[in-house]
């Protein structure tokens, strides 16, 4: 897991963006899996394996008036179709898999997402993503205006993708969030990479002090 560290107006999500194809770059080059990619459009960084969880999740990450398992196997039509026709029944399961692995509190499939609490849109985004199962799952914010139960369980889940081998890139706010669960950290400052910490360097005193000491007089 990468953690991005960086005060307001950084770059943290600009280089989220950027590295989904939502944005263009002036510059720089990405390589997957060792060999060189143009991201240059999300639907690109999808079929590369590339997933975003995006920071503001009420207005770019969740569809209030769909269903739950339209949410969630919304990113694997193409997986999940057969001669371009996508079969509700393989949505369902799709659904019904992630609804179970990540404690999703619904009534059912149908239920519009915009009933859901905080922290179960939350879950439903993650399900949408790795339903796809990426390489790299980007994700800007995700315990951002959800409660402190809730909170716990999505870091958990982050932790447990980690442990099973996915490339995380993780974003917070919170520095305490980026450092309790990062093996290395990026800092940021001024939209430019200016360190990086792994290990024991990685704490909130270090990533502070890293991004004071590029301050120019």
């Amino acid at each position: 897991m990468l953690g991005l560290a960086g005060l307001l107006g950084s770059g943290r999500t600009e280089a989220a963006r950027l590295l989904f194809g939502a944005d263009r770059s002036d510059s720089g080059s990405v390589r997957v899996e060792g060999a060189p990619a143009r991201l240059r459009s999300p639907r690109r960084a999808i079929a590369l394996g590339i997933g975003f969880c995006p920071e503001d999740r009420k207005t770019e990450g969740i569809f209030p008036e769909m269903s739950v398992r339209d949410n969630v196997a919304l990113v694997a039509q193409r997986k999940l179709s057969g001669m371009g026709i996508v079969s509700r029944r393989a949505q369902g399961r799709v659904a019904e898999e992630f609804i179970r692995r990540l404690g999703i509190v619904v009534t059912d499939l149908n239920q519009p997402a915009r009933t859901l609490s905080g922290g179960n849109q939350q879950k439903v985004i993650l399900a949408r993503w790795l339903a796809c199962d990426p390489l790299v799952l980007i994700l800007d914010e995700p315990t951002r205006g959800i409660d402190v139960g809730a909170k716990a369980e999505v870091e958990g889940i982050v932790a447990d993708l980690a442990g099973r081998g996915m490339a995380i890139l993780f974003i917070s706010a919170e520095l305490e969030e980026v450092v309790r669960r990062s093996d290395r950290v990026a800092v940021l400052r001024d939209r430019r990479f200016i360190g990086e910490l792994t290990g024991d360097q990685i704490d909130e005193r270090s990533v502070m002090d890293t991004i004071a000491g590029q301050v120019e007089p």
